[in-house]
């Protein structure tokens, strides 16, 4: 049972109020300004397909609109055509809204409008992005001070946690595939726009690091969830950690790295030995298990099947793909020769800017999400601990790739200190997992023309010079790879 789950019956027993039921008629009076607003949202994962129409999963008043502003939260299934291809069709993604209700909005949160609702039961209200509410924000701080339950809301907190009260709330300005209110300074609530039913793994990852003694990760301070309907797992709506005041993000400092023109060795190999403390707590906390023949072969199947249908996507990928190919059937072979590898929970979508550098040099891991495209159930899987090293492997070598003139060296010495620092705090170099190791590059890489090809053109030249060297006949993942560098300071 996880943390969360433990506590919900002493959350209940604290607070438990009943909100009063949704209007039958409150959806489809904001059905219109929905379908206008939520596609221009950067959390909204259905780009590109028109929305036909919502289903109202709960709606809970957490300030009745009276109260000016009122508070409403909802969690809405977007209706939208599936796509070509998808098989089978996947259920309509569930979205966590929060709106402010008011009879005018004042000019300083004109930005945040949604729309003036003309009938239903908030007629003649203007609703907007109650996130852009100083108000509001405040609100759900408190809720998280004082937990309990609000119809099929419940807020819950760490038993030893104690959270002031009065901290002003600002929106973060990076908006990404989720929402961040930052607290006064001390605390970050992330609030999970495109929700599904399990307890995300970044509340479960880090409830289970601080358990465990694992200082490399922010533990979680509060958080709040909602029921499940008929009977299913909850579903994860925000989770507030310590605000990690002055720190770096990996990415911009690889970036101001590169400008100066220094190295990133050192960082890097600090970064290793970060991640690497991170795995070892994370398969000490939970179950672990073993990918054998069968397990393996699938797993290597899956990366052959993304690769055939980003092939057919993207011309460019074409004339490598046999020779990417081979690092998946590589894999395969030595499935069926009967290797094995150990399997545990691990980030799921590690990369430079998942990280933070506090002033003393120490590293953190944040976004413990993994891939928001992914179903929970499938984030939430044990994996090779590799995994999280080849996606901070392609981190490096697209913020080399980002600069001008593109500087390999590096990239390459970034890559090789990285897996040295992992090597010096686990025991284990994963370049000594060369296939897994390029099998799980070359899906990454794969992965990112698809995304550059529909998103960001400009950048599709960076991950295709990485598949024209992973495309090679007997590629390595770091020219290092094959003896292991002797550690240097």
């Amino acid at each position: 049972m996880s943390e969360a789950a433990s506590t919900r019956g002493r959350t209940s027993a604290r607070r438990t109020n009943r909100a009063p039921r949704p209007s039958p008629a409150l959806l489809p009076s904001l059905t219109p300004l929905l379908r206008e607003w939520l596609p221009r949202q950067r959390w909204f994962a259905g780009k590109g397909r028109p929305i036909s129409g919502f289903t109202l999963v709960s709606a809970t008043e957490l300030l009745p609109p009276t109260a000016s502003p009122g508070l409403l939260h909802l969690l809405v299934q977007a209706q939208q055509p599936v796509l070509r291809g998808q098989s089978p069709p996947q259920p309509a993604d569930c979205y966590q809204l929060l709106l402010g209700v008011r009879a005018a909005l004042p000019p300083p949160l004109a930005s945040a409008l949604i729309g003036r609702v003309t009938d239903g039961p908030l007629a003649g209200h203007t609703v907007y992005e109650a996130l852009h509410d100083p108000r509001l924000a405040a609100l759900l701080l408190e809720r998280l001070r004082t937990p309990g339950t609000l119809g099929t809301l419940r807020f819950d907190r760490a038993p030893a946690a104690g959270i002031p009260a009065g901290l002003a709330p600002r929106l973060a300005s990076v908006e990404q595939s989720n929402s961040s209110l930052i607290y006064g300074d001390s605390y970050i609530l992330k609030i999970f726009r495109r929700v599904g039913h399990g307890i995300n793994p970044d509340l479960e990852l880090p409830l289970a690091l601080a358990r465990e003694g694992c200082a490399r990760v922010p533990a979680p301070v509060a958080w709040y969830e909602a029921d499940g309907e008929d009977g299913r797992e909850p579903l994860t709506l925000g989770v507030l950690q310590p605000y990690l005041r002055g720190s770096d993000d990996g990415w911009q400092l690889a970036l101001r790295t590169l400008a100066a023109g220094r190295g990133f060795g050192q960082e890097a190999r600090a970064l290793g030995r970060a991640t690497a403390e991170v795995h070892t707590a994370l398969a000490a906390a939970l179950p672990t298990v073993t990918l054998r023949r069968q397990q393996t072969e699938h797993l290597a199947a899956e990366m052959t099947a993304r690769l055939a249908a980003t092939a057919q996507a993207v011309p460019a990928l074409r004339p490598y793909e046999s020779g990417l190919r081979g690092a998946f059937d590589a894999l395969a072979a030595l499935g069926g020769n009967g290797r094995a590898w150990p399997a545990q929970r691990i980030h799921g979508d590690l990369h430079l800017g998942q990280t933070l550098r506090a002033a003393d040099g120490r590293w953190s891991l944040i976004d413990f999400e993994g891939e928001p495209a992914s179903p929970i159930s499938e984030r939430r899987r044990p994996q090779p601990a590799v995994r999280d090293v080849a996606g901070m492997l392609r981190s490096f070598d697209y913020a080399a790739r980002s600069h001008q003139p593109w500087d390999a060296r590096w990239a390459e010495d970034c890559r090789a200190a990285y897996c040295e620092g992992y090597a010096e705090s686990s025991g284990t170099d994963p370049r000594a997992e060369g296939e897994l190791l390029r099998a799980y590059e070359t899906d990454k890489a794969v992965y990112e023309v698809l995304y550059e090809a529909r998103h960001r053109p400009d950048w599709l030249p960076v991950p295709m010079a990485a598949v024209r060297r992973l495309a090679e006949p007997g590629s390595a993942t770091t020219p290092a790879q094959s003896p292991p560098r002797r550690p240097h300071s």
